[in-house]
This record gives C-alpha cells, sequence and structure tokens, in this order.
C-alpha cells in the first residue's frame, strides 16, 4: 500500500507572520497525524519558522523551488545546502508556473531532481498539460515527455523517494477540476510510463499525487481512485480547516 502524501503549495503567499500563524493552525489538526504523509510548502522567507514550529510533529517542511547547482553566482536562486540546515525534506520541482512565467525546461528540471535525490532530498515533479492540449487530444503526449525528460536518468531504486504530481494546468487556480476518472485515467498513463521506464516494482511504488483545484467537497472521490495517491494542494492549502479536511479525507 502506498502512503497518501498531502502537500500544501503556498506559492507567493503569507508574510512570516502570517506564515506562523497558519502553520500553528495546522500544527493544532494535524500534528499526530501519522497515516498520511503531510508537507507545507511556504515561501523562501518562511521556511524557517514553518520549519521550527512543526519540528517535533509528523509533517514535513518542503521548498517551492530549489537550484541545480551546489552553490555559486545564481543571483535568486536556493540550493541544496541551505534547504538542508533548516530541515526542508521535500522541493517543488518543474511547477507549470515555473515552467510558463520563468521558461523551466525538461532539461533543466530533470537535473534538479538528479540534484535533489543525489543530496537526500524528496523531488516533486509536476506535470501536466494545458487546456489547448487536452481539447487538441494531446494530453498523453505532453505529458509522457515531461514525465520521461523530467525522470530521465533517475533508477529504479529512487521512485520510492520522489513524488510525481499531476496537475492539469487548465485546472490550476481556475475552481475546474479534472472529473474523478479523468484524474485517474491519467495518473495510471503516467504509472504505465514509469513502469515501461524503470519497471513494474518502481512503478507500484511511486505516489503520483492529484493537483488541480482538489478541495474538501472532491478531495473523497478523488482520493479514492486506485492511482491517486494525495494531492497537492493550493488555495485550500492556505486556509487550516480547508487543508486539514483534505488530510482527514485521505486517511
Amino acid at each position: 500500500m502506498r502512503k497518501k502524501i498531502i502537500a500544501g503549495n503556498w506559492k507567493m503567499n503569507k508574510t512570516i507572520g502570517e506564515a506562523v500563524e497558519l502553520a500553528n493552525a495546522i500544527k493544532l489538526e494535524l500534528a499526530d497525524c501519522n497515516e498520511v504523509d503531510v508537507v507545507l510548502c511556504p515561501p523562501f522567507t518562511a521556511l524557517k519558522a514553518v520549519s521550527d514550529i512543526v519540528s517535533e510533529t509528523q509533517i514535513a517542511v518542503g521548498s517551492q523551488n530549489m537550484s541545480s547547482e551546489d552553490e555559486g553566482a545564481y543571483t535568486g536562486e536556493i540550493c541544496h545546502t541551505m534547504l538542508k540546515e533548516i530541515f526542508v525534506r521535500y522541493v517543488i520541482l518543474g511547477h507549470s508556473e515555473r515552467r510558463e512565467y520563468y521558461k523551466e525546461t525538461d532539461l533543466w528540471i530533470n537535473k534538479k531532481v538528479i540534484k535533489a535525490l543525489e543530496k537526500q532530498l524528496r523531488p516533486i515533479l509536476c506535470v501536466g498539460e494545458t487546456l489547448e492540449d487536452r481539447e487538441s487530444g494531446n494530453t498523453e503526449k505532453v505529458v509522457e515527455v515531461q514525465v520521461r525528460e523530467g525522470l530521465k536518468d533517475v533508477p529504479a531504486s529512487a521512485y520510492t523517494e520522489l513524488v510525481i504530481a499531476y496537475e492539469p494546468v487548465w485546472a490550476i487556480g481556475t475552481g475546474k477540476v479534472a472529473s474523478a476518472q479523468q484524474a485517474q485515467d491519467v495518473h495510471a498513463f503516467i504509472r504505465g510510463i514509469v513502469k515501461d521506464m524503470v519497471g513494474a516494482e518502481a512503478a507500484d511504488a511511486v505516489r503520483i499525487q492529484y493537483g488541480g483545484s482538489m478541495k474538501p467537497g472532491n478531495a473523497v472521490e478523488l482520493l479514492g481512485q486506485p492511482d491517486i495517491d494525495g494531492g497537492l494542494i493550493g488555495g485550500a492549502a492556505l486556509d487550516a480547516t480547508s487543508f486539514a479536511a483534505i488530510v482527514k479525507a485521505a486517511m
């Protein structure tokens, strides 16, 4: 059985003070949660404060990005050493907003995935199609390229340490959501790609999250699908009650 994982991507929201308030509220709800892996991904400025709050709980902390380089003259970047020093355990890589707004390529994202695994951080690799891709019948083509290129040269043994997040771009922050069957179909497709790449054992072990306007109202149906192993939560992660409800739906 794959353990469900619910990660909250706070994006560019919450000052340090607001992040502390939200993290404390989530801690009250979920501090002793063992049935589901819970990850909070605040902005860089709040990583240390949130990490301190959840340090003695089952809740983990994730970063919203990470450099593929170890250190050096890379203005505005953050490296694995900086993240591990404050007990960050997960890193979101290849989010559609990074791909679209900052032109991150599959090659670049793959370098980040490899680096994260080398440095004992757990990557959450995001993949997903735009509305144009879906309406053109290109969902599988787009997702397959992103999975194969993003996970190129990752050994089968590493698939227990990484997470794939399927995020249909057309459902992120729009209020639209893929039907449970639509989401399940793509998750199963992704698992099939992994099987083809590195074998059935790794494909059965890898956790694949859904990220596309998951909310308390649709979480039970989505999380009940056989290949959906959790959620990468955006807007609903900014409210402790909503986020906790999704986690409880995963239990």
